[in-house]
């Protein structure tokens, strides 16, 4: 007889029970048990060590006139291949599986093989045995199906324990490939060519409780925007946040966690944004500057969330019933030790918001206000990370004397269906540089504005297609070193994109963005068509 052992299984009462019986039919009806509830029960089971009986009579809830109580005691007093559990009950009105079956079969063919190596083969009656080698011949393909599938899990296991990179870090990548081509008219200077241009980011994402996440992101790449002279419009996300020359840097690294279920703190010691922490009300198309969305930085959310950056601290706190409060202070010269820089003395921002986004709502709505003061830089770059949104005359860039920035705005979103999301936005900046005057004052009057709509998995699953319209930051009135600055246009921003997903981990997005009057300078335009390769892992 083929002797066939898996110890490792825990044998179920109802396995055991029905094991002289798997030849014949039976009909007693069993009481059905909920799925989750019979998960539990093995679960706890499987904790709890089994009690041997030498008599059916020790089981509390077996009684004579149970159908199987025959069988039952029949393998207690002549095999004694039969335990109950530490609360001396038996369970047996389960379901079982074939798998489950042929686990409770081989248990008692162990038993039987022990009384015949300990010569009590005459406590076996010959019946028996011709019955346990017929269903040992039955229940044989389960038997090495289920040897072949513990063998493999233990092969797998070993080599996951071998080959991990980590227990507590998870590595996730994209990868953008983008040829691009910025197309315009009447402009002159203008010298832009087709460029094909990348950039990587790795995120080494780390949890030491479950309930925190440390993410180190490291970021390469050669994309830089487009230069004819007057262009400051139409940042890419695939231009943001990237290295010129393909080096490699640690462009964010910072640390969220939850203080309590409705506290939570963002903790960034290098490249925080404001939108990191608090919510954009622009659902389908923000994805943090990845590759998965819109072309441009403008599309993806309002503009003031990018008014400033670096270090510091964000925190969220849930009030109840979808309002949420969202507070936080960055500087881009935390860093720096120097005179007139450091944490508190540099160039900074402070944020304050309410926002309101009921769990079962179509609707979400925000109102953000952001304190802004650069000395070097532009106001919407993010803390100087690579790049602005809007012109460059209403970022001041250059401008060392000190520029601050008071910005109001609100944003809002709503899901039409699962298809459709739309969203909306606006902000209106104050500019000033205080600690001058005269001849060398420079503020004005900064608004921004725009929609977006969103079509999820349009066509298939996964794809988005978008479109986005709207005024990127400018002046509508100003004055620069002391003079008024007039003819100024608005330079709005008309945008279309298709990402089609290729398969889980790439997508191909075609899309064009057209600016006009970029620069603010009335009857320019600009055209820029891009065909974007995205590749995640």
């Amino acid at each position: 007889m083929m002797n066939i052992r898996l110890t490792s299984l825990l044998v179920s009462p109802a396995v055991l029970g029905a094991i002289v019986l798997g030849a014949t039919s039976a009909k007693a009806e069993m009481t059905s048990v909920d799925t989750l509830t019979q998960v539990s029960q093995y679960n706890q089971e499987g904790k709890s060590s089994q009690s041997a009986v030498t008599s059916v009579s020790q089981l509390s809830d077996v009684k004579p006139t149970d159908w199987a109580f025959q069988a039952l005691q029949s393998l207690v007093e002549r095999y004694g291949c039969i335990a109950g559990y530490p609360d001396k009950t038996y369970r047996g009105n389960r379901a079982m599986t074939r798998y489950e079956f042929a686990a409770g079969l081989n248990a008692c063919m162990d038993r039987v093989n022990d009384l015949i190596a300990a010569s009590t083969a005459d406590m076996v009656k010959k019946e028996d045995l011709a019955v346990l080698r017929k269903l040992q011949e039955q229940f044989a393909a389960e038997l090495a199906t289920l040897r072949g599938r513990v063998d493999a899990l233990e092969a797998k296991t070993a080599t996951l324990e071998k080959q991990q990179f980590s227990t507590t870090t998870k590595l996730q990548g994209e990868v953008i490939f983008a040829l691009t081509q910025e197309f315009s008219r009447d402009q002159p200077g203008a010298k832009n060519q087709v460029a094909f241009q990348n950039r990587v980011r790795l995120n080494l994402n780390t949890s030491f409780t479950g309930k925190d996440l440390l993410v180190t992101r490291l970021a390469s790449g050669n994309s830089s925007r487009f230069d004819n002279g007057t262009l400051g419009e139409g940042l890419q996300t695939s231009q943001f946040g990237g290295q010129s020359n393909n080096s490699i840097s640690v462009d964010w690294l910072a640390y969220y966690a939850s203080l309590s279920d409705k506290l939570k703190v963002y903790i960034p010691a290098v490249g925080g944004l404001h939108y990191d922490y608090a919510p954009t009300m622009s659902p389908a198309l923000d994805t943090g500057d990845s590759g998965s969305s819109t072309l441009s930085v403008f599309g993806q959310r309002n503009p003031i969330y990018s008014m400033g950056g670096g270090s510091g601290i964000g925190v969220n706190y849930e009030l109840g019933g979808g309002l949420q409060l969202s507070g936080g202070y960055l500087s881009s010269t935390a860093a720096s030790p120097v005179a007139g820089q450091g944490l508190f003395n540099g160039d900074n921002s402070f944020l304050a918001q309410v926002s309101y986004a009921p769990a079962n709502s179509p609707f979400q709505i925000g109102a953000t206000y952001v304190n802004s003061y650069r000395k070097t830089g532009a106001i919407f770059d993010g803390g100087g990370a690579s790049g602005y949104i809007g012109s460059a005359i209403s970022n001041v860039a250059g401008v060392t004397s000190g520029i601050k920035a008071d910005g109001y705005g609100i944003s809002a979103s709503y899901k039409v269906s699962p298809q459709l999301v739309l969203n909306a936005f606006g902000t209106y900046a104050k500019v000033d540089n205080p600690l001058t005057s005269g001849a060398f004052k420079t503020e004005g009057d900064v608004w921004t504005y725009g929609l977006g709509i969103a079509l999820p998995d349009f066509g298939k699953k996964g794809n988005l297609l978008g479109f986005v319209v709207g005024a990127e930051p400018h002046f509508t009135s100003a004055k620069v070193l002391g003079a008024n600055v007039t003819g100024l246009s608005t330079p709005f921003h008309f945008e279309g994109f298709y990402k089609y997903q290729v398969n889980d981990r790439i997508s191909v997005t075609p899309g064009v963005i057209w600016i006009t009057n970029p620069g603010q300078v009335s009857g320019n335009s600009a055209v820029i068509g891009t065909l974007r390769t995205t590749f995640t892992f």
